[in-house]
């Protein structure tokens, strides 16, 4: 399965801009022969649009995922992108899976970072679903998620291939570090793909990071971008061509809980 992610530059732009910016993306994505195209944590409404989440959220987040889910279906590349809406009247921090042809699937973020997004969201309750994508397991995680060891363990121990993660990674050494180190590192540890997507630049709030990547099973990255210029990321995902690692590294099956 070939797959992209895209690091993108923030901005200040409205949603409908954004959305015009992704469906042009997925465009790119198609071209390159991806079926499955990623993109930063809350793509829409923006991450550092502040209280104005909540109002976009709730007039509009349904409206959100259904263009999305549209633009899957009129292009035949899955999407996945971070996205905030409105749940049992409060806001969550969401990464939504947009299959062609089927329902949208949606994850709550669990760990909320900072007293930014605990100030504005409800932190998810309900464990990251796993779905059929190109033939492999797929599982969502957001931003700090990724971050827990646990979480990512979780997955893979219920038989996820893939990791999908929408991120927006305030920059600095720490964030650095976890680009650069933590992400691969969780990939090889479980044996997964993990394909993280940032954001690039700042917006009136937040510098990010950038440094987003497609992360293999044996620690290596397939792909990656640098730390200041939005790109995309493009990586097939063969789970074969990594069967020699996870023979020297079978840590799922060799795990022993005390």
């Amino acid at each position: 399965m070939r797959v992209a992610a895209f690091q993108i530059a923030a901005s200040d732009s409205d949603t409908t801009e954004r959305l015009a910016r992704i469906a042009d993306d997925v465009t790119q994505a198609e071209r390159a022969g991806a079926t499955l195209a990623v993109f930063p944590e809350l793509a829409l409404p923006g991450y550092g649009a502040g209280d104005a989440i909540r109002d976009e959220a709730r007039k509009h987040g349904d409206a959100h995922l259904a263009a999305l889910a549209g633009l899957a279906d009129q292009s035949g590349v899955a999407i996945v992108a971070g996205i905030a809406l409105e749940r049992d009247g409060a806001i969550v921090n969401a990464a939504a899976l947009l299959r062609p042809g089927e329902e949208p699937v949606v994850y709550a973020k669990r760990q909320l970072y900072g007293t930014y997004e605990k100030a504005l969201f409800r932190a998810g309750e309900t464990p990251p679903p796993i779905v059929d994508l190109g033939g492999m397991k797929a599982g969502l995680l957001v931003c700090f998620d990724v971050e827990f060891p646990e979480h990512v363990r979780d997955l893979a121990k219920r038989g996820a291939d893939i990791v999908l993660v929408p991120t927006a990674l305030p920059r600095s050494p720490a964030a650095r570090f976890i680009a650069r180190n933590v992400i691969p590192v969780r990939a090889f540890e479980n044996q997964v793909f993990v394909i993280y997507a940032d954001w690039c630049g700042l917006d009136e709030r937040f510098a990010y990071q950038g440094l987003s990547s497609i992360a293999a099973p044996d620690g290596s990255r397939l792909a990656e971008a640098n730390d200041s210029e939005p790109a995309m990321l493009v990586a097939d995902i063969d789970p074969g061509a990594f069967s020699a690692s996870k023979e020297q590294t079978p840590y799922l099956d060799e795990l022993r809980v005390v």
